[in-house]
């Protein structure tokens, strides 16, 4: 299950596709791209909720748990790691592994990439764009809820493998850290991937690099060692 990114205000499934395909065509995996409500018109807790209704979709049409993995890129990093709690809190249940690219995790100005990196990221400006989208997405209030910033999360109840890969050109690479540092304080299997030089959502803006290559090799390899059915 993908949700796709764009700062949660851009984009749609269709025009995402430039990620969802190469993620089926490398793992042959079938992948369902949820086609969110953007912001302003819903805000986080619809559009976690329409995640969450797909997820529970798939499991009534007879899937298990076991054979979904949830994976977003940017914004939808964010998001993907955000619904797996809002699964976990509800009784849910949790997918069976979490694959997260250059998330979002704090919609927050906080982290010191933001400033550190923000010279060298060539797409990511966060005062005169990200922050308008931010506040589209969730009141100020709301912004550190683990929902919305799941870096803020309590992953002591638990939390599905997860995948985390960043460059070191973005800045969003603290957010990657960040999320790295909560679930790994908390106990939960999870690896952090970075690539030196490599920028926001390398592996599809720039699909033919070693790097790209190289890191959806790794999440294939992922998904392999925690999903059943991979024959």
């Amino acid at each position: 299950v993908y949700t796709h990114g764009g700062a949660y205000t851009l984009y749609s499934a269709k025009s995402r596709l430039m990620s969802a395909v190469p993620m089926a065509n490398d793992t042959g995996l079938r992948v369902i791209s949820v086609d969110y409500t953007l912001a302003p018109w819903a805000q986080w807790q619809e559009v976690t909720d329409q995640v969450v209704s797909v997820i529970q979709a798939l499991i009534k049409e007879g899937h298990t748990l076991k054979e979904i993995a949830v994976y977003g890129e940017s914004a939808g990093g964010g998001m993907a790691a955000g619904v797996v709690l809002k699964l976990r809190d509800k009784g849910l249940g949790m997918p069976a592994a979490v694959v997260l690219w250059s998330p979002w995790s704090d919609i927050t100005e906080t982290g010191d990439t933001y400033a550190t990196l923000q010279d060298a990221d060539p797409l990511l400006y966060y005062p005169d764009n990200l922050k308008n989208c931010a506040d589209a997405y969730a009141a100020p209030e709301d912004q550190k809820h683990p929902y919305v910033s799941p870096v803020y999360g309590d992953y002591s109840k638990g939390f599905p493998p997860t995948l985390i890969q960043a460059g070191t050109k973005e800045i969003f690479m603290s957010n990657a850290i960040r999320q790295y540092q909560a679930l790994d304080t908390a106990g939960i299997p999870v690896k952090l991937d970075l690539y030196e030089g490599m920028w926001h959502i390398f592996q599809v803006f720039n699909y033919d690099l070693p790097e790209s290559k190289l890191a959806r090799k790794k999440v294939k390899a992922f998904l392999k060692q925690h999903l059943d059915d991979q024959d």
